[in-house]
């Protein structure tokens, strides 16, 4: 398998390009992602991808523990003086290799998942690389919900991703591209109507 951070830098490059000739007025768009615009999951980006070990917990402890006003924080703080600015920013950190305390398959997730936060209410389709999706797929089945993951969601269910051969989880089956069950698992309502099988509907009651 690839180094990880061969991946997360594609991903990151991809965006950017995405996003270099959006019309500022675009930005304001909503994204997936939840009371957060297209202007606002870019700075995040630029947010995590400076994030380290030690400067996350200090952020989380000056947050009180609080993920959703720790990430509030640092999207005000990279969200720059408009969307060029965010767009400079987000080219100088694309070949970062910090992370925070977690594991390294978490920054795919990140790029892929935000990657369609913006991507899909704009209209802008992209081929991920089947590993990079598989892998975040994996570790979002893991990972609690209060963590952004989607453990609770998937359990005592079947995922079974119909274009990579993925299998996961013991129990009635939900069918899907790996890219639906990777959002869907994230909490991303959208890709709920690609599930399918016998284990769909249990899967969108628990969200």
């Amino acid at each position: 398998m690839n180094d990880v951070w061969k991946l997360v830098h594609a991903e990151r490059q991809a965006l950017i390009a995405d996003l270099a000739d959006l019309p500022q007025r675009r930005w304001a768009e909503p994204s997936l992602c939840e009371g957060w615009t297209v202007h606002d999951v870019a700075a995040h980006l630029v947010d995590s991808a400076r994030a380290t070990r030690l400067g996350f917990l200090a952020d989380l402890l000056r947050a009180r523990m609080d993920f959703h006003r720790l990430n509030e924080r640092g999207i005000a703080r990279e969200r720059g003086d408009g969307p060029a600015d965010t767009l400079a920013r987000l080219r100088e950190v694309a070949s970062r290799t910090t992370t925070p305390p977690a594991p390294l398959d978490t920054r795919l997730v990140e790029e892929v998942v935000h990657g369609e936060d913006v991507r899909r209410p704009l209209g802008l389709t992209r081929a991920y690389p089947t590993e990079a999706v598989v892998r975040a797929l994996r570790i979002q089945v893991r990972t609690p919900v209060a963590y952004g993951g989607g453990k609770e969601r998937a359990a005592g269910l079947r995922l079974d991703a119909s274009d990579s051969g993925v299998d996961v989880g013991d129990g009635p089956v939900v069918t899907g591209s790996t890219l639906d069950l990777l959002l869907a698992l994230s909490g991303r309502r959208t890709a709920l109507d690609g599930l399918g099988g016998p284990g769909a509907d249990a899967f969108r009651s628990r969200d």
